[in-house]
């Protein structure tokens, strides 16, 4: 017993130190420029916000930023389920490749992936492009450029999330479910999905604050055309650079409120549910 305190005694400065730190450290890097942004914003009152929901071009890169969040939230769910089930419930080769490439969204520049979609579905010298341009389908510098280029970056998260969860809970409730007559989508529906439920949810939020916040990847294929492909993460580099800089905290504000109020939702429905 002596013993133990006295280790106690000896870890506690270290302890203390290392709370201090990562402390102040978050403080720095997220919690005071956060803030900044937040104070900024009401400076004056309500006249920034006024001001953003007035102009109709910013109205329009909002609606195109929640659009494009929206739909790559939907897509990587539908996806990133179905390749969770793949990689936890298959064995074959390549699997360590292909879990691999799944993490390279998050590897490489957002940057990056905007070129390179432009290099396969671009009009001028790209894979595709010509081709589906020539049908009546543009890709780059319109809204499925901007939605697959958000799917893109925020590919892994839905994934990351369920994978874990699907290997705690083993096969052996589908099993059961299977020898008592459920075929495969009544028990993934009665069984799987129940199990991974706030991991999809989970994974679900993530994805869309990460595609609401998305802005290298965008610029790149969007063409940032005033009114109709810019977003609004676009629309806050536009007017910080052009000393409209209350219209950009507002924007920025806008953002992050709608991110943070998701996280807040689903973390306390998760306690309420864990209650029960």
């Amino acid at each position: 017993m002596a013993d133990t305190r006295r280790i106690r005694h000896h870890r506690s400065p270290v302890t203390y130190a290392l709370r201090i730190f990562v402390i102040t450290y978050l403080i720095l890097l997220v919690a005071w420029p956060v803030s900044l942004v937040v104070t900024n914003t009401f400076e004056n009152g309500f006249d920034a916000m006024r001001a953003v929901f007035a102009d109709a071009d910013t109205v329009a890169a909002l609606r195109l930023t929640v659009v494009a969040a929206v739909v790559a939230t939907a897509v990587n769910t539908v996806f990133g389920v179905a390749m969770s089930l793949l990689l936890v419930r298959s064995e074959f080769r390549g699997k360590r490749l292909l879990s691999s490439l799944v993490d390279l969204p998050l590897a490489i520049s957002p940057i990056v992936v905007g070129l390179s979609l432009v290099l396969v579905y671009g009009g001028r010298g790209g894979w595709f492009g010509p081709t589906l341009e020539s049908a009546g389908i543009q890709i780059i510098f319109a809204t499925p450029g901007i939605v697959m280029a958000t799917a893109f970056v925020a590919l892994p998260l839905v994934i990351r999330e369920v994978v874990p969860v699907l290997e705690e809970i083993g096969l052996e409730q589908e099993q059961a479910a299977r020898s008592l007559g459920a075929n495969a989508w009544q028990s993934f529906w009665r069984v799987t999905l129940p199990g991974i439920k706030w991991a999809v949810i989970y994974g679900v939020v993530l994805t869309l604050a990460r595609s609401l916040g998305e802005f290298g990847a965008v610029k790149v294929v969007s063409g940032n055309v005033l009114g109709e492909t810019r977003t609004a993460t676009l629309a806050v580099e536009e007017k910080y650079l052009n000393w409209e800089q209350e219209s950009a905290y507002a924007i920025a504000f806008l953002l992050a409120s709608v991110s943070v109020l998701c996280i807040i939702v689903v973390s306390v429905l998760r306690s309420r549910a864990d209650r029960h």
